[in-house]
């Protein structure tokens, strides 16, 4: 069955997210240009997630979505296990929100253009000037009621455990007293571990859980603080057993 999924991927998997990343990059990008990238930058984008998933025949189990009201701002802070959290969050999590990510992504053909037109939140850490546009560009999307998605390990796990956890977006969440929203991701490892990118996928089934909002308990650093370690310990639960637990992750 390996092998033969691997040959359904060459003849139909592959090309198949080839042509609809192409596709949907060039939509994003004109739909972008001509109007709101707040529209454009989300809902291209989610069907092209989903037709990869089906693609490559990934089955997709989301709980937890009635824990989110509508026409509510949150900050959205997942573990990173591998490249396909990427489609599962943006096809599945079904809220317009903003990606915060690094900016090395901007050099990547057609994507990079796409992500910068539809006003996606490049990390700059190349100076403080940098850092401050970040995150000044971050309150203006949260403050027009869209939603913005953070991966605080800032790297993709080498080994499917979570790292340590940057405050960034906490902080974010602090200063404008949103809510923070937990998400756990179980099975994106599987199917294709950082140490094989550009290989062929495993087969294996998603799980996305998107648990209780945290309410700001008051403003300042003891509220990002306990925010920050209550969602770590709210993600870290949600693992499957073989996943929890922490391991440092060098590229931190």
């Amino acid at each position: 069955m390996k092998y033969l999924y691997r040959l359904y991927q060459i003849c139909v998997a592959f090309p198949v997210t080839i042509v609809a990343t192409i596709i949907t990059s060039l939509t994003i990008a004109i739909g972008s240009t001509l109007h709101k990238g707040h529209f454009w930058g989300y809902h291209p984008g989610k069907w092209w997630a989903r037709v990869i998933l089906w693609a490559f025949l990934i089955p997709v189990k989301v709980t937890g979505r009635e824990n989110l009201k509508q026409g509510q701002s949150y900050v959205f802070v997942s573990n990173h296990q591998g490249a396909f959290d990427i489609f599962l969050i943006y096809g599945y999590l079904c809220r317009n929100f903003k990606w915060m990510m690094k900016r090395g992504i901007r050099k990547i053909p057609f994507v990079g253009f796409a992500c910068e037109r539809s006003h996606q939140i490049f990390v700059d850490k190349s100076g403080p000037r940098k850092v401050k546009k970040t995150y000044d560009k971050a309150r203006e999307i949260l403050r027009d009621g869209i939603s913005l998605v953070v991966f605080p390990e800032g790297a993709r796990s080498f080994t499917g455990h979570m790292g340590v956890f940057r405050r960034g977006a906490f902080m974010l969440a602090d200063e404008l007293q949103l809510p923070v929203v937990p998400l756990t991701i179980n099975g994106s490892f599987d199917i294709m571990p950082r140490t094989r990118d550009w290989h062929f996928a495993n087969w294996h089934r998603l799980t996305l859980t998107i648990h209780e909002p945290i309410f700001p308990q008051g403003q300042g650093a003891e509220n990002v603080k306990q925010t920050m370690e209550s969602s770590y310990q709210t993600i870290m639960d949600g693992l499957v057993p073989e996943m929890q637990g922490f391991v440092e992750n060098p590229d931190q």
